[in-house]
């Protein structure tokens, strides 16, 4: 199955405790069904020290279900849903509402 939301999208987060929250997409886990929006559902982790950090409370984001979030469409800034069609023979998605490419 195609993925609506990819990497570089900027989303909206629908709902939940951050609805209303707008971002971009940093990471999409297709089999956990998640992606990491920069900037949304930020949570404070207690870390031990390691070679790499230096330890104490790491602020940082937890993935969010792909079902909470909406493509942003580009032409109005508003949340839309995401279609896909065939165009010159490759298969892209585009905007619902605008018809615009995404």
């Amino acid at each position: 199955m195609a993925a609506k939301i990819r990497k570089g999208d900027k989303v909206y987060v629908r709902s939940g405790r951050n609805k209303g929250a707008k971002g971009e997409v940093v990471r999409v886990m297709p089999v956990r069904e998640k992606a990491i929006v920069d900037g949304v559902n930020r949570v404070k982790r207690h870390t031990k020290p390691t070679r790499d950090n230096d330890g104490g409370i790491i602020e940082k984001e937890m993935p969010l279900p792909l079902s909470v979030l909406m493509c942003i469409d580009p032409k109005d800034g508003k949340p839309v849903r995401v279609g896909f069609r065939n165009e010159g023979g490759k298969k892209v998605r585009f905007a619902k509402r605008s018809g615009q490419v995404i």
